[in-house]
């Protein structure tokens, strides 16, 4: 089929989003280059393209990357909002009327939502399912074996056997993922793989510009560049775990065992950083730095300077900021309950697992990972390998693969 055939016979998605994410922001623009597909986000918020108060890092954030541009979107009219996330943080109206249509406009042909505990998302798909609207379904959501139990997991289940009927398909993000679904929705329920992805192509870009400049880096923090880096990048919150990797780390240079003992980086705010950083002072290391907050462009010289990556978080749901690190070719250690891990990391291979909470493993995998220089530069190019496979275009042949499926207006591929 030629272009200009493909676009007379466009097919028509809104995506149904609760503010504009800077993660989600160059998909979207990747998305509305297919020619047949015709993508309008509709947001209920606009709070995050302004300065805005994040609970988890404690700091004002304001992001530098352009979250609303190369593609269509509209900010749905408010009944209100409390400008910040959360299941009843947003109301909008009109909803209904967009998806179906008006004067010279016709309505949407695909509703694509993302999550399904806001009252808008539950909104839309209600909306849509009264309009006969094919309704897919992206959420980050796992099992959780603790939460098996109990009156809260049957009113789950009670809750996914209603939205079964609501919703046409899943997107999944990963394999934990998928088998969230599987036990809520059946084994025979149509899922479509839309995996959890960031621009592998800017941060490896970014990254290589990053080299020239890392002197300036190693400077501004005082570090030695013949010393390996230990990096942790995330929200300083409790369930992210830093203080497990602290104690890992105080575990492992006390008693030297690798030699010239490596630096701990820390980039990131929030609730425990007082307490982390009182803990380093009263251990008397002096080869820990704290970072403080850095916006998404300032990350990839932080990259570039790591030896090896650390994420030990309990209950991630998917952890991009891993996908970010091994665009850089850098060797990643994370807890075996952050998301992405059974995709992205294989124990020996990218990087290294351990069990969430258990410090003791904690401080062997970066004794593995760093007994040899060699070790972590084989683990980060194997990183950078694995990245490569898991992008935007993975995104787009699965959202394609879902919207042929339930519209029969498109092709495939």
């Amino acid at each position: 089929m030629d272009e200009e055939s493909k676009k007379r016979k466009r097919v028509r998605v809104a995506y149904l989003v609760s503010h504009p994410i800077q993660y989600q922001a160059p998909l979207l623009g990747r998305i509305a280059q297919e020619l047949d597909i015709e993508l309008t986000v509709l947001f209920a918020s606009d709070f995050s393209i302004q300065p805005y108060a994040d609970k988890g890092f404690g700091v004002d954030v304001e992001w530098d990357v352009p979250l609303v541009g190369g593609y269509q979107h509209e900010f749905l009219p408010a009944i209100w909002d409390e400008r910040r996330t959360g299941p009843t943080s947003q109301l909008s109206h009109g909803i209904f009327s967009r998806l179906r249509g008006r004067e010279g406009v016709r309505g949407f042909d695909v509703l694509w939502v993302h999550g399904y505990s806001t009252l808008n998302a539950l909104q839309g798909i209600l909306a849509a399912k009264l309009l006969g609207i094919p309704v897919l379904l992206r959420a980050e959501s796992r099992l959780d074996k603790k939460q098996m139990r109990g009156w809260k997991h049957e009113t789950k289940r009670l809750f996914f056997d209603v939205l079964r009927h609501l919703i046409d398909g899943v997107l999944t993000i990963g394999s934990a993922n998928a088998a969230h679904w599987r036990y809520y929705l059946g084994d025979d329920f149509p899922q479509y793989l839309m995996p959890y992805a960031v621009d592998n192509d800017y941060f490896q870009r970014r990254c290589r510009d990053a080299v020239v400049r890392r002197g300036e880096l190693l400077s501004e923090l005082d570090l030695d560049g013949s010393r390996s880096v230990i990096l942790f990048a995330s929200k300083l919150q409790t369930r992210k775990r830093c203080a497990d990797l602290l104690d890992a780390y105080l575990d492992l240079v006390v008693g030297d065992e690798i030699g010239s003992h490596p630096y701990l980086v820390i980039v990131g705010d929030g609730e425990e950083r007082v307490a982390l950083e009182t803990r380093v002072k009263q251990s008397g290391v002096e080869s820990v730095r704290f970072c403080g907050f850095r916006n998404q462009s300032e990350l990839p010289r932080f990259f570039d300077i790591a030896t090896v990556f650390v994420l030990p978080s309990r209950n991630e749901p998917w952890g991009l900021i891993v996908n970010e690190v091994m665009n850089a070719g850098r060797a990643v250690i994370v807890s075996d309950d952050v998301g992405c891990q059974p995709d992205l990391i294989s124990d020996g291979v990218e990087g290294c697992v351990f069990p969430v909470g258990d410090v003791a493993a904690l401080t062997d995998a970066l004794r593995r990972a760093l007994a040899e220089p060699s070790t972590a530069d084989t683990m980060g190019q194997r990183a950078l390998a694995r990245i490569k496979t898991w992008d935007f275009e993975k995104d787009v042949q699965g959202l394609r693969r879902a919207v042929a499926q339930v519209t029969r207006k498109i092709t495939a591929s």
